[in-house]
């Protein structure tokens, strides 16, 4: 219901056969290029607010481009990018990404891939990713110490210029050990491309990144990787036959694209890099250690990438967001004190279709009639050229719409499911207003996922605590039990004792219940008349549906990284300090 934005989607192909070999099977010399068309227009879901492309031709002859980039900005750029590329904009490597921005920042020299250019076709780097860093300092400062300057300070051109700075030591390491071996010129050359071990520019770089990553990269002699976070924050899929190399941030896009079965395609592993030579040798390699139970990379991967993110048409997520509906039935008959006769099923559209489908499935197991219906409907995307804040709600309300006679007014209740409820303002401005219309008896809200208590750190755009409809409920708990002494400590921990989230302790007086009717009291529109409750999933029912994905840090405050407990105790501290100046 309310927009979360997530950074973003990749894809990569690598041809294997010598391009004269797609035109003779396929028909044309494109084919890499509209195969990576297919990956991104399939992801488009990840990233509207730009996208970008790049091709590697190791064939092309010296003084001639073998390098090509292509970027645009807005939801068409897809289109745009692939309207411009001629006959030259072809190669055996290719890199695409959608972009969205969880940091505010916006404009071409932000959307990737970012490029790194140099003589040497060896140390040209090309870089894209799905990815939030959350040391950027750290890493500034350690580029700094050596003594770079870096031109700009963001964690994207930040990774870029330290792997290619690795990227660079690595080619001269080869350049000293061709000369060692007596040989000259342009037989230096041949050798460093041949030679070049992305693996020791990975093991030399990733280590000082603290966050969730899908790393993917090009280079100008012919190298191609994909690498994924130790934590599996952040998901990657790939695929291999004889003709080519595929990665892309979600399974089904590739199924899709290539007309492969899900077993046909494997995921990467947390801290695995998927490696492909300018030989076309294809090969695995374990950047990290996470088999040791001493080291920090606990896994992680994310739940919301079941829950929202990705893609419902994926086999294993179709069957979880069932079964997250499934498993709200207890609930949902408390909230209607067993009267499903006269209760009506719906859900938000989009995403939330699949785990309806899971809920009234388990209804219709225990009961003869269950009444489904499409109550609401999401009309169009109002564009905010109306910027006064009265004409905008306004203008927001109407969004959504209902199906008037979906119900017995005064009679039905309404059930009715959205994937997550984060900031609840899509709520409070227009769902509860239209629902109101239809005069149900009772509305129960509910939501396939847990409430979300804190920000995201890893590439999801939920980065203040106050913006969190469940953190503003609990403060607003705090204030009225005359508990502010528990906020002035939990400050003051959060400052002087970085190591662990802190901010846990201010939900901790609190059930659930108590929380989710403080929401609703603080989300209900003056003058409705309808009574609301809510029902959220729980932290165990989130497990037993995904148990192959435990990332649950915006629900439950474990954050899997050093990086994530520290900025979450910041904004607490932020938070404090805000609150003490407005007043």
């Amino acid at each position: 219901m309310e927009e979360l934005k997530h950074e973003c989607g990749v894809a990569l192909i690598r041809l294997l056969k010598p391009l004269e070999y797609y035109e003779k099977k396929y028909g044309t010399k494109r084919y890499g290029l509209n195969k990576l068309y297919l990956l991104m227009e399939k992801q488009h879901n990840r990233g509207q607010e730009g996208a970008g492309v790049a091709c590697v031709n190791i064939d092309a002859s010296v003084g001639t481009e073998y390098m090509f980039r292509e970027r645009a900005e807005g939801t068409n750029a897809i289109t745009e990018i692939f309207k411009r590329m001629d006959d030259n904009f072809v190669g055996q490597l290719y890199m695409g990404h959608l972009r969205y921005s969880t940091t505010g920042k916006s404009g071409l020299q932000y959307i990737h891939p970012f490029l790194r250019r140099n003589n040497w076709r060896a140390k040209n780097l090309c870089l894209c990713g799905n990815f939030n860093m959350t040391n950027i300092d750290e890493v500034f400062h350690f580029l700094t110490r050596q003594g770079q300057s870096p031109r700009v300070y963001g964690d994207s051109y930040i990774t870029l210029e330290l792997m290619g700075h690795r990227l660079d030591r690595e080619v001269e390491r080869l350049f000293n050990e061709a000369q060692e071996r007596g040989l000259h010129d342009t037989d230096i050359t041949r050798y460093i491309d041949a030679h070049v071990e992305m693996a020791n520019v990975l093991k030399t770089t990733m280590p000082h990144f603290d966050g969730g990553y899908v790393m993917c990269g090009l280079t100008g002699s012919g190298e191609m990787f994909a690498i994924r976070d130790p934590w599996g924050i952040r998901p990657a899929f790939y695929y291999q036959d004889d003709e080519v190399v595929v990665v892309a941030s979600e399974r089904p896009v590739i199924q899709t694209t290539f007309d492969l079965q899900a077993d046909d395609i494997c995921e990467l592993q947390p801290g695995q890099v998927l490696i492909v030579r300018n030989s076309g040798e294809v090969g695995l390699q374990q950047i990290f250690d996470t088999s040791n139970p001493q080291t920090p990379f606990k896994f992680s991967a994310c739940s919301f990438e079941r829950i929202y993110f990705s893609r419902g048409s994926d086999r294993d997520i179709y069957q979880e967001r069932k079964c997250l509906g499934e498993q709200l039935m207890e609930p949902i008959i408390k909230a209607i004190d067993g009267d499903v006769a006269h209760t009506v099923f719906s859900y938000i559209p989009n995403t939330a279709e699949v785990a309806f489908c899971g809920m009234t499935d388990g209804f219709r197991k225990q009961y003869q009639e269950v009444r489904a219906e499409k109550v609401v409907w999401k009309d169009i995307k109002l564009r905010t050229f109306i910027t006064e804040g009265a004409e905008r709600n306004d203008l927001a309300a109407h969004v959504y719409d209902i199906s008037y006679g979906s119900l017995t007014p005064n009679e039905d209740n309404l059930v009715i499911i959205d994937d997550s409820i984060v900031r609840g303002t899509t709520l409070r401005e227009s769902i509860f207003k239209i629902l109101d219309r239809l005069h149900p008896k009772k509305i129960v809200m509910v939501s396939s996922s847990p409430q979300i208590r804190y920000p995201d750190y890893y590439g999801i755009d939920m980065s203040r605590l106050e913006e969190l409809c469940a953190f503003r409920a609990t403060i607003a708990l705090i204030e009225e039990r005359g508990m502010q002494k528990l906020l002035d400590e939990v400050y003051e921990a959060c400052k002087t004792q970085p190591g662990e989230n802190h901010v846990r302790r201010v939900y901790a007086p609190f059930s659930v219940e108590e929380i989710n009717h403080k929401i609703v009291e603080m989300l209900r529109p003056d003058g409705m008349q309808t009574p609301v409750q809510l029902v959220f999933q729980s932290i165990e029912g989130l497990h037993t549906a995904c148990p192959r994905h435990p990332g649950d840090w915006y629900f439950t405050g474990l954050y899997p990284t050093p990086g994530g407990i520290r900025m979450v105790n910041q904004a607490f501290v932020n938070y404090m300090e805000n609150r003490k100046l407005s007043r």
